[in-house]
């Protein structure tokens, strides 16, 4: 349980008011519960003609204990009422007055639900918020050690299980404990043997209960991993459909995702199981507790050690089974709690998660900016093991076009990865006009940079808005200016709405070429005077590309520029072409020095002309 307080401590706080009411509610619920109970003795007294012949006289407050006087008080009333009006008129109003105080207690129970569910809502959407920002700040990293399809079940299915689980005992967990304590209190005031007898009896049933609660917090982890399979096979299934489709892999698929589902089936059997014993187990016990006190009291009345009538006795009971109900709700709460638990140890797998990307404790500004950029030695590897990156030091004076190129797995994208700090250099420096970048705040630094990769990273939103994304107060002109320096204008103002037209999922109405230069247009608006491209038109036809690669060169204008090609004509005119290899830089020069070598680029430009 050391881990649901831990949970209680961290999301709580904000929610004080609302615990404190609800907590209040509860113990004049509980006392209510008690006094209403209470009018059952003289009801029974009456049936049963016990203490007629006893005589009660009015005694004023504090003439002796509080509770001498209002017991004396309260069977003074009913004996007048007697006298009065009758048994069978007093015993009507004795039922009244059980009604009142059980509406009253009901009402009060409401009262307590009532506060609790703004706290119970209000942490569940904190939690997701906290998820969901974690998410936003963790580095590109993270997510390439962790399936997607995971993290979207920790974000949806594993906090749906702690709202419907941890949070929906909070009431039971908070009411159920003060109507025990309550209730146990009046008991050893009524008789403290019996009560003795009984809280040797409760810890034994809470041991049992315990026991199974942890085998099934073990077993709700193991599902949760499982779910976290299945969404991890339906977002890749989604995601690669066409090639699914293309290579007739749908029985692969398919036969996959029915092993997993059917090992997530298994498991949810025997935790659905284990959980559908609570009820019979906690409904056994009590049973058996109750026999057990019915035995043992009624042999210390018959005996004639004990103060009780049958009366105090029968009330006695009653109480005892108040406690009864709050201790089975208490038991499936726990059982809940427990598997709640499991889904927020995966949730805490997130939010625990550090950031290696941060902010140095004081940020260095630049001065005087040009945009000159330089690689001192730099070495990186995903895994420090293996390097990518291997003692890499290049030049790229403030205004000039740098392109890198090379074969498939040279490091030339994770070159660029590195400049805005997607991950860090191991060993070596990026330094921008001299500064470390790892000096400058991470929001700093990245809003120099501009990018346009290979494929065109838009939202399932409008022109407008994807255009404007991350520039705050882009006004209409300044879209229209951007989307025309980009090839885009036309097509957009052709589409059903003009820029508050929806181009669907990830830009899915639109074509290759449309994307990218919706792309660039959005690059263009924020305007960086560091460019990144990362093979921004390897994947379009001729026509697109020519389009597109207008574009970029109005936008590579006044502006440092590093590009990734594969396509060599695309780079032709940069001012310098860094050729990588194995993670190395095996030569550099413009187009027209490394034809003249005739090594790695020349090899490089005769198999695409090929």
């Amino acid at each position: 349980m050391s881990d649901f307080f831990s949970i209680l401590r961290r999301f709580v706080p904000p929610y004080k008011k609302y615990l404190f009411l609800n907590i209040f509610f509860n113990i004049l619920a509980a006392f209510l519960t008690l006094f209403s109970f209470a009018v059952i003795i003289p009801i029974l007294e009456m049936l049963f003609e016990i203490n007629e012949t006893a005589t009660y006289t009015y005694m004023a407050w504090g003439s002796a204990s509080i509770k001498d006087v209002a017991v004396n008080n309260f069977y003074y009333i009913c004996q007048q009422c007697i006298t009065e009006w009758g048994p069978s008129a007093t015993l009507a109003l004795l039922a009244c007055v059980l009604v009142f105080m059980t509406l009253l207690k009901t009402g009060v129970t409401y009262l307590s639900s009532y506060f609790v569910i703004p706290m119970r809502s209000g942490i569940v959407r904190d939690i997701r918020n906290y998820v969901y920002d974690k998410i936003v700040s963790l580095p590109i990293s993270f997510f390439t050690a962790e399936r997607k399809g995971d993290v979207m079940a920790r974000m949806s299915g594993d906090v749906a299980e702690i709202e419907n689980s941890i949070m929906a005992s909070l009431d039971m967990f908070f009411k159920n404990p003060v109507m025990i304590i309550v209730c146990l209190t009046m008991m050893i005031i009524i008789s403290w043997k019996l009560t003795l007898f009984v809280l040797v009896l409760l810890p034994i049933a809470g041991m049992v209960m315990g026991r199974v609660g942890k085998r099934l917090k073990r077993q709700s982890l193991h599902g949760q991993q499982q779910w976290g399979t299945l969404m991890s096979d339906i977002e890749e299934t989604l995601g690669g459909l066409r090639i699914i489709k293309a290579f007739n892999a749908e029985p692969k698929v398919i036969q996959r995702f029915h092993g997993d589902n059917q090992a997530f089936y298994k498991t949810s059997n025997r935790i659905a199981r284990r959980q559908s014993l609570a009820h019979p187990m906690s409904e056994l016990l009590g049973t058996t507790a109750i026999a057990i006190v019915l035995w043992f009291g009624g042999s210390l009345i018959l005996s004639g050690s004990s103060s009780m009538n049958a009366a105090s006795f029968i009330y006695y009971m009653v109480i005892f089974y108040s406690i009864i109900n709050p201790a089975k709700e208490l038991s499936k709460a726990m059982y809940s709690i427990q598997k709640g638990l499991a889904s927020m140890q995966r949730v805490d797998k997130i939010l625990s998660a550090t950031n290696p990307i941060t902010d140095p404790e004081r940020p260095a500004t630049i001065a005087n900016f040009t945009g000159h950029i330089r690689y001192n030695n730099v070495t990186f590897g995903y895994d420090p093991a293996v390097k990518v990156i291997d003692n890499v030091t290049l030049d790229i004076p403030a205004g000039s076009t740098v392109a890198l190129v090379g074969q498939s797995g040279s490091g030339k994208s994770t070159m660029a990865d590195l400049l805005p700090r997607f991950y860090d250099v191991l060993q070596g420096s990026i330094t921008i006009d001299g500064v470390d970048i790892r000096q400058l705040r991470v929001h700093d630094l990245r809003a120099m940079m501009g990018n346009v990769n290979q494929e065109a990273i838009l939202f399932n939103d409008t022109f407008f808005n994807n255009i404007t994304f991350g520039v705050n107060g882009a006004t209409m002109e300044q879209v229209v200016e951007a989307a025309k320096i980009a090839n885009a204008h036309e097509f957009i103002e052709a589409s059903e709405e003009g820029y508050d037209t929806n181009i669907g999922d990830r830009g899915c109405k639109l074509s290759g070429g449309q994307r990218q230069r919706v792309s660039i247009a959005r690059a263009i608006l924020k305007n960086p005077p560091i460019l990144i491209l990362d093979e921004a038109t390897s994947a379009l036809d001729s026509e697109s590309e020519k389009l597109v690669q207008q574009a970029l060169e109005r936008l590579m204008q006044n502006r440092t520029t590093l590009v990734i090609a594969h396509r060599l004509s695309t780079i032709k005119n940069a001012d310098m072409i860094c050729v990588m290899h194995e993670g190395r830089i095996v030569e550099a020069g413009t187009h027209d020095q490394l034809m003249a070598r005739d090594q790695y680029y020349k090899h490089l430009v005769d198999m695409q002309k090929f």
